[in-house]
Parts: structure tokens; sequence; C-alpha cells
């Protein structure tokens, strides 16, 4: 089953990369008190979640912050070395949070994985983005296999 608006995002530790090397953030670290922005990629350097999910946060950045948004945070089934080089390689690095989930468990605890084995990538996140105030969901959005439609920062953005 997977996460649904109302529900509280599950307490999981991420990876992220900081000035001195990777470091633990927990579910309460990224979004307590605050009104986050995440979005979820099957993997960091595939063509999708490269040319469109990421920069499409990275152009919204403003417009989600001048609505309300304190924070934008991306996840995926990549390890804090990976997403660190992804962040740097698209200019995002301290501006947009970089969570590694790297086993799969925020992933799996919210009921959003992906089979991704047919392309040898193993478990993944399937992409989404979602708004969590204070670690509760209040807009989730889902893409259908291969799609890349609702989790755009731009439809994010359309529908704060």
């Amino acid at each position: 089953m997977s996460l649904k608006i109302g529900e509280k995002l599950p307490d999981v530790t991420f990876k992220t990369p900081t000035a001195d090397g990777p470091a633990p953030a927990t579910t309460a670290d990224i979004f307590a008190g605050k009104r986050v922005a995440l979005f979820a990629v099957p993997g960091a350097f595939t063509p999708t979640c490269s040319a469109k999910h990421l920069p499409s946060f990275k152009e919204s950045a403003a417009d989600l912050a001048a609505k309300g948004i304190d924070a934008i945070a991306c996840t995926s089934v990549n390890d804090v070395f990976v997403m660190e080089a992804w962040a740097k390689e698209n200019g995002v690095l301290g501006d947009i949070v970089m969570l590694s989930d790297g086993n799969g468990e925020f992933a799996k605890a919210i009921g959003l994985t992906l089979d991704a084995s047919g392309f040898g990538m193993g478990t993944r996140s399937q992409r989404y983005s979602l708004v969590a105030n204070d670690g509760v969901v209040e807009q989730i959005n889902v893409e259908e296999g291969g799609e890349f439609k609702v989790s755009s920062g731009q439809y994010l953005l359309d529908n704060l």
C-alpha cells in the first residue's frame, strides 16, 4: 500500500552529502517543522531524471519558495556519493537536499518501490513528488510506469 495524503512520513535515516563527507539525516531532520517538496527518481544520471525531473525542480525553486516551500529534497535508491556527484553536475548541491536511500528503506516504507531489474538496476523508487508539512503528506503525485507528467516541479507548483 502506498503513502497517502494525511499520512506521516516514516522514520528512516538517509545519507546526505555535506562539506565534511556523508552524514546521516533522519526523516525528522529533513521534515520536522518545515514544508518540504520531495521528489523521487529511479536513478541519478538516468535520462529522464537528469534531462527533465531534476531540472524541473531547479527551475521551479524560487516559485516554490514563494508559495511557502521551505526546502526541496530529492531521494533516490543510489549511494550518497552518486547523489553528490549528480547534484554537482547539475549545479544544485546546497540548493536541493540530496537524500540517499541506498538500501531502498524509505521507498519500501512508503510502498513506492519499482522493480527495475530488467534494466540491471534492481529495486528502485518509483518516480513521484510530494509536499510534506511537518512530515505529514499534503500532496502526492505518483507517475505511471515510464511516464513523466505529474511529478515535475511545475506540476507540484501548479497544484499548491
